[in-house]
C-alpha cells in the first residue's frame, strides 16, 4: 500500500507536530470616551505662545513704549505718535505687567494728544489753534520724557491729566 506522501512509508510514525505558540495576551485597556483630535494629532503646528519678559527687558520695552511714540510724534508733526504706541502695546502687551501698564500709558497719552489736535485743527481759523496744536506736543513730549525715565528706573506711573483709555 503506498501513502500519498512517500515520506510516511508504511511502519514508520509520522513526525511530531511543532508546538504551536499561544497567543500573546492583550492587556486589559479600559474605554477612553471619544475626543476629538487635537490640532497637533491633525498635523497643525502648535499656536505660538509668548515667553514672558524678563525685568530687565521689561524695563526696555517699557522706555521703547515712550521712546519710538516720542519719535514719531516728532518726526510726524504729532500725527503718528499712536502708531508706536499702538504697535508696542500690541506686540508686547501679554509679554508682562511692567511692559503693558507702561505701554497703556503711552497708548493713553497719544489718544489725548489726538484729541487735542483735532480740536486745535478748527481753531486755527481763529489763530488760537496754533497755541493749543503746540500745547498739546509740549505736553505730549514731556510725559513720554518722564514715561521713559520712570519705565529705566523700573517704577510704576500713571501720567497726570490724562484719562485711562487703554488699560
Amino acid at each position: 500500500m503506498t501513502t500519498p506522501y512517500p515520506e510516511h512509508q508504511q511502519g514508520q510514525n509520522p513526525p511530531p507536530a511543532a508546538p504551536q505558540p499561544e497567543p500573546p495576551q492583550q492587556p486589559h485597556v479600559a474605554q477612553q470616551p471619544y475626543a476629538p483630535p487635537t490640532p497637533q494629532q491633525q498635523g497643525y503646528p502648535a499656536p505660538y505662545q509668548q515667553a514672558v519678559l524678563d525685568p530687565a527687558q521689561q524695563r526696555q520695552w517699557g522706555m521703547f513704549a515712550h521712546l519710538v511714540p516720542l519719535i514719531a510724534m516728532v518726526l510726524s508733526a504729532g500725527l503718528l505718535g499712536f502708531v508706536g504706541s499702538l504697535v508696542i502695546y500690541v506686540m508686547y502687551k501679554e509679554r508682562g505687567d511692567f511692559v503693558r501698564q507702561h505701554a497703556a500709558n503711552s497708548l493713553n497719552i497719544q489718544i489725548i494728544t489726538g484729541i487735542f489736535l483735532l480740536i486745535s485743527f478748527p481753531l486755527m481759523l481763529v489763530l488760537v489753534g496754533f497755541v493749543t496744536y503746540f500745547i498739546a506736543l509740549a505736553f505730549a513730549f514731556v510725559l513720554h520724557i518722564i514715561g521713559a525715565l520712570r519705565a529705566n528706573e523700573g517704577q510704576l506711573w500713571t501720567p497726570p491729566f490724562t484719562p485711562r483709555f487703554v488699560s
